[in-house]
């Protein structure tokens, strides 16, 4: 059965032993139809088997349960370990997958498998207490957010308590007894608070977690981004069900975001951003601040150098640029996703004109590359005249603008209702606020990176953006803010040079640059190939 295509089964497998024929993005999604193809490449890519697009729609649980056997059982033989064991314990993360990329759109949950019981298997299995603790409190929260639906604020309050109690500065101070009693209390609260219970048994964890998932498709904003981007007719997401590699493994683990190319002004060169000791959804959620990939270079040079290989050689064989998900587990590195990445309209022509400068691509390929780009949006801006900026951030999306400032959707749609730009301040931007970045001009954060999923939105919306602003202080009941020595309040303007990363107070002129010599490469392409 692991051998039939996937047009004739709604289960497929990647890893060794698994499904031959190349997963299509159609029937299995393509974050399923990548992770077959890196694997098919030679990347080091954990296990995993997929559930098919078609039962996002009409679903029997039983039917759905017997492929999630079927699919554990190909898991255990690929790994050695087994679901819910008590020694060896296999863990497992469920992600999401459409046809086309919705990056943060729809859910995942990880560490599906932990109960008190594996915990103390993986530590076995491990040797190391604190990882699995972290899994376990991980896995909880998780769960209450996308399984049961539960708000977060709560469950965060709870861990900020526990911080100030153990004087940990973060969760990364807490010690292993400490996130032991973290995942006891969000059990309590859950149960105590909202009549919610997780399961203890893995197989009942697993099967709700894939429904949850198959159920984010019909999620208020992944269908305010399927709008937005023109993909109502996509059939649904598929399921990926994948065996946990840990990056929160201690200070030689870690997982990251990186390009092939900056997605933002098309330079070349990796362009990535990474967390150490921590999972994926810590990268891509914003809420902490990342490292760059000289840290990564200095700390595990071998992982650094075999991340630059594995991202130029999707680069390679896609023949364009590459968003690639990535962890590293004791110094092993593993490739988790890869995409064509979502890119600015200057990007994308700068990109275009050097992959075909650089022979990588052919000029009718650039051309391809070039489809549906907006060229008159491909102008370098810069802010006219001289002027100190109040603070600075990282540059996240290109683009000068000055903006009137909102906190929230609401406050956006009052001023953009009054014919004004808006520049939506937040701490930290979720995907949830899909709506407000849509109709916003700018966004600015107080913490975050620039490859979280909503920074990789702004570009795609082509909205200026500067993340991880330190002197910015959000006061959103209040609705104002202290940047810096200053005190914004709602409608005040404010200057963004998503460019530098700069933040100005005020309300500055702007002056465009068109990029004449790619913008005639493209021309010469068009000239030269046949229509």
């Amino acid at each position: 059965m692991k051998n039939q295509t996937p047009h004739t089964h709604p289960i497929a497998f990647i890893g060794t032993g698994g499904t031959t024929a190349p997963l299509t993005a159609h029937d299995f999604g393509s974050k399923a139809a990548q992770l077959w193809r890196m694997n098919a490449l030679g990347l080091d890519v954990p296990p995993a088997f997929v559930l098919s697009t078609t039962l996002c729609g009409e679903r029997r649980e039983g039917v759905v349960r017997r492929l999630l056997e079927e699919g554990l059982g190909f898991l255990e033989a690929a790994t050695g370990r087994r679901f819910g064991d008590r020694r060896r314990p296999l863990l497992v993360s469920v992600r999401s997958g459409a046809e086309k990329s919705m990056p943060g759109m729809l859910e995942t949950v990880l560490d599906v498998g932990m109960t008190a019981e594996t915990a103390r298997g993986l530590m076995r299995l491990h040797g190391n207490p604190r990882l699995a603790f972290d899994c376990h409190r991980r896995f909880i929260e998780g769960w209450c957010e996308v399984v049961a639906g539960l708000p977060r604020a709560p469950f965060e309050q709870v861990q900020r308590d526990l911080i100030a109690a153990e004087h940990a500065g973060s969760e990364q101070g807490l010690d292993p007894e400490a996130l032991e009693r973290l995942a006891a209390r969000y059990l309590d609260l859950a149960r105590d608070g909202y009549g919610a219970s997780v399961p203890a048994d893995p197989r009942d964890q697993l099967a709700e977690a894939v429904e949850a998932v198959f159920r984010s498709w019909a999620a208020p904003k992944a269908i305010e981004y399927r709008r937005l981007n023109h993909l109502e007719h996509l059939a649904g997401t598929a399921v990926t069900v994948q065996a946990m590699v840990f990056g929160n493994a201690g200070v030689r683990s870690g997982s990251g975001v990186a390009f092939s190319r900056n997605p933002a002004s098309g330079a070349p060169g990796l362009y990535a951003d990474l967390l150490f000791d921590a999972q994926g959804e810590d990268v891509v959620s914003g809420r902490r601040q990342p490292v760059g990939l000289d840290r990564l270079g200095a700390v595990l040079p071998d992982v650094a150098a075999a991340l630059a290989e594995g991202v130029a050689a999707l680069e390679r064989h896609y023949r364009d640029v590459q968003d690639v998900e990535f962890t590293f587990e004791e110094g092993r590195l593993y490739f988790l996703q890869t995409r064509a990445a979502k890119r600015t309209p200057r990007a994308a022509l700068k990109i275009a004109v050097d992959m075909v400068a650089e022979g990588a691509i052919t000029p009718a390929e650039g051309l391809a590359l070039m489809e549906g780009v907006d060229l008159s949006a491909v102008a370098a801006t810069r802010f006219s005249g001289d002027a100190e900026p109040v603070a600075h951030g990282v540059a996240a999306s290109p683009g000068t603008v000055s903006g009137r400032v909102a906190f929230d959707e609401e406050g956006v749609r009052r001023l953009a209702g009054a014919g004004d730009p808006v520049i939506l301040l937040r701490p930290d931007v979720a995907t949830d606020d899909i709506a407000a970045l849509a109709l916003a001009a700018g966004i600015l954060t107080s913490i975050g990176g620039r490859t979280a999923h909503a920074a990789v939105v702004a570009r795609q919306l082509g909205r200026a953006c500067v993340v991880g602003c330190a002197a910015l202080v959000i006061d959103a009941v209040a609705r104002r803010a202290r940047l810096g020595t200053a005190t914004l309040t709602e409608g005040d303007w404010l200057s963004l040079d998503g460019e530098a990363g700069s933040v100005f107070l005020g309300r500055r002129a702007v002056v465009s640059e068109q990029p004449e010599a790619e913008l005639a490469a493209v021309n010469g392409w068009r000239a030269a190939v046949p229509a």
